[in-house]
């Protein structure tokens, strides 16, 4: 089952700038909790904590894009080095912040300054296999396989460590940790110059607009924002859950038996290829997530819904996996961090949005309506998706308009993808898969 994964990781430069993708992309998982349990715990108040908490991931979520635009055009490191040291400072200003009791004011600040130069090291990364692995779609649609799995991983550990460290260690401690990852991880990432993909020819014409305005890209980012409600609502309602029951403490752990589903299924279905196409295999992920999610609403015990989660987690990485992949379908290969980055943030929007919506809701009616709200966000995204198919299927030819110039660096690899992509639509029982 492993030697798809060997096989990736042992390309030149693969093992090292994942590894190090994995440090640099743990605050993901981190900050958001972190700046919550630091504030309630520091400030005595958990709706300052949960505005903090939004204003860093809506600057997250409207910055991350641009930063992404930039290095799509100037390249990785020439970018992203200045604004890992931005993105430090401010979670340094929040930590001092905290403990020096400042006005509330100082906090927002931070949480802008954060949010705004944090940007996404997961897309970084996928970028990097694309540029690595070029037209192999066989490898492609293992390694992204590979990094959703590893993203699991990170939200496994990484809310349950920030947990631990808040309330074991110091409220500041949350924090401390993922500043560390971020540094570490982020700079080691960014040294390996090897595997840079290469920026935009020098004096190419800048792109205009965002790639939001290719066909299927909006519908995308709609339906990452519903699926990111999914899971923030899920969060919320599952911590209810488990206080209605007396066992708070056991909610991160069924939270963890969600992601390790997710994790298995990744790594699963990173083993093998798959004949049917790419959009299709997304509105399957997502139809079979919200049938899973819809049996929250009826469990009745923990052990129940630990055993409802583990298995509805089975389709959350593989449509992950094939809402990446759609992207890289999507967009112009010289605008492809920016593209997976927009669907990276609308995940995160609509974990806030979920998170926020579920928690008004249990304070009225019990957990239950929170997992109401996870059903409700589930029906939302099918019926984009749904509804959405043929725009979803791209029109595969339109990447051939919009590569580079001929003899530029990405010029052969973006035709190669156009003409990869055109064949996998007319001959559908070709083995393979569009990079997935």
């Amino acid at each position: 089952m492993l030697s798809p994964y060997r096989d990736v990781l042992t390309r030149p430069g693969a093992l090292a700038f994942s590894a190090s993708g994995v440090l640099a992309r743990l605050p993901m998982s981190m900050v958001g909790i972190g700046i919550v349990l630091m504030v309630s715990s520091l400030y005595g108040s958990y709706g300052l904590a949960g505005a903090v908490s939004a204003v860093y991931v809506v600057s997250q979520a409207i910055c991350s894009p641009q930063l992404s635009r930039l290095v799509d055009r100037r390249g990785q490191s020439r970018v992203m080095s200045p604004a890992v040291a931005i993105a430090a400072f401010g979670l340094v200003w929040l930590i001092t912040t905290a403990l020096l009791q400042l006005p509330a004011g100082f906090l927002f600040v931070g949480a802008v300054i954060t949010g705004s130069a944090i940007g996404s090291f997961g897309s970084l990364v996928r970028a990097r296999w694309a540029s690595l692995l070029g037209t192999d779609a066989h490898r492609m649609h293992t390694a992204y396989s590979l990094e959703s799995a590893l993203d699991e991983l990170v939200f496994v550990v990484g809310p349950v460590a920030a947990t631990l460290l808040a309330t074991g260690v110091a409220p500041t401690a949350g924090l401390v940790v993922p500043l560390v990852a971020m540094v570490g991880g982020g700079y080691w990432f960014l040294s390996l110059r090897g595997t840079e993909p290469p920026s935009a020819p020098v004096g190419s014409p800048r792109p205009r607009g965002s790639v939001l305005a290719k066909p299927g890209m909006a519908v995308l980012a709609v339906v990452f924002v519903a699926m990111g409600s999914i899971f923030g609502a899920t969060d919320v309602s599952t911590v209810a859950f488990a206080d209605e029951f007396g066992s708070k403490g056991l909610a991160g752990v069924i939270l963890a038996v969600f992601a390790l589903g997710s994790l298995i299924s990744g790594l699963l279905y990173g083993t093998r290829q798959w004949k049917r196409p790419l959009y299709l295999r997304f509105a399957n992920g997502m139809v079979l997530l919200a049938v899973g999610v819809c049996f929250f609403f009826f469990v009745h015990s923990l052990v129940a819904l630990a055993a409802v989660m583990f298995v509805t987690g089975f389709a959350i990485a593989p449509t992950l996996i094939n809402g990446n992949g759609l992207v890289q379908e999507l967009v112009p290969r010289a605008r492809l961090t920016e593209g997976l980055t927009w669907v990276g943030t609308s995940l995160g929007v609509g974990v806030s949005v979920g998170s926020s919506v579920a928690g008004a809701r249990i304070d009225d009616a019990g957990s239950h309506a929170g997992f109401l709200v996870v059903v409700v966000a589930a029906g939302l995204a099918v019926v984009a998706t749904l509804a959405s198919l043929r725009t979803l299927r791209g029109d595969p030819a339109e990447h051939v308009h919009d590569s580079v110039e001929p003899g530029s660096p990405s010029s052969t690899g973006g035709a190669a993808v156009a003409a990869c992509e055109i064949a996998e639509s007319v001959e559908p029982s070709n083995p393979g898969t569009p990079a997935a």
